[in-house]
């Protein structure tokens, strides 16, 4: 795939171009995380189920929420920008596994403003969505994921929330994603509209926010801190996508 550098992409573009290729080469068999040698009838079925999903006309980018000296909210020394990495991560591969064209915009601890030589602003969160929102349009992408942690007062709160956009695929995506986090995390919370966030505004692609659980709940908190628990939560939001794609 050729990936054509924009005005706002440069280097980080290029990152992420060689995060994607490192990617496919992570799932060929003879590799740690290859993907599994199918049977002749068990890769006719696949590849059946890969042409109703239309993977070779769908392009889904990771964003992994926060990065560098952006570290998101936090518990203590545990902060989100690992863990949303840490599920990304696992997201990517599961996807990629799946056959999906999948690209994830960090592979390690940065914050993408820090690739933004632009976009003219004195703040970095803005030259920060900004790059996230740059890649999308650049790719192009056509379902966004952007994986973040929430947050409350009261450590009593807990569950996952997927927010969207106020339009109806986004508004699809999100329930069905809600709906595979729901089961795992036995909760039955209703995705939400989040008008104010600049990535659902923003990006043309369809998008969600992924708030993966509360990093203030010592239940949520053992889930999405263990290798375990964010592996589910990565299967989760996969599962979701995918049912999502069966639908449309």
């Amino acid at each position: 795939m050729k990936l054509t550098i924009g005005p706002g992409s440069s280097r980080f573009l290029r990152r992420i171009s060689l995060c994607w290729a490192a990617g496919m080469l992570l799932l060929t068999p003879g590799y740690a995380g290859a993907a599994p040698v199918h049977s002749t009838q068990e890769q006719q079925h696949n590849d059946e189920r890969h042409h109703m999903l239309g993977h070779g006309h769908r392009m889904i980018l990771i964003d992994a929420g926060h990065g560098g000296v952006d570290g998101g909210t936090s518990h203590g020394k545990i902060l989100e920008k690992d863990i949303t990495l840490d599920i990304s991560r696992k997201l990517f591969l599961l996807l990629r596994s799946d056959g999906f064209d999948a690209i994830l915009n960090r592979n390690g601890d940065y914050a993408p403003s820090e690739e933004n030589h632009w976009l003219r602003s004195s703040s970095r969160h803005l030259r920060d969505l900004a790059q996230r929102k740059e890649l999308a349009e650049t790719l192009p992408a056509n379902i966004v994921v952007s994986i973040h942690i929430n947050w409350a007062s009261s450590p009593s709160k807990h569950g996952p929330l997927v927010l969207y956009r106020q339009e109806g695929r986004s508004f699809m995506l999100a329930k069905s994603i809600q709906s595979q986090l729901n089961h795992l995390y036995g909760t039955q919370t209703d995705s939400r509209p989040g008008k104010p966030f600049y990535l659902l505004n923003k990006i043309t692609a369809t998008t969600v926010i992924v708030e993966a659980g509360f990093i203030s709940s010592p239940t949520d908190r053992a889930k999405l801190c263990s290798p375990a628990g964010q592996q589910e939560i990565a299967e989760a939001v996969a599962n979701g996508i995918a049912a999502y794609l069966m639908e449309v």
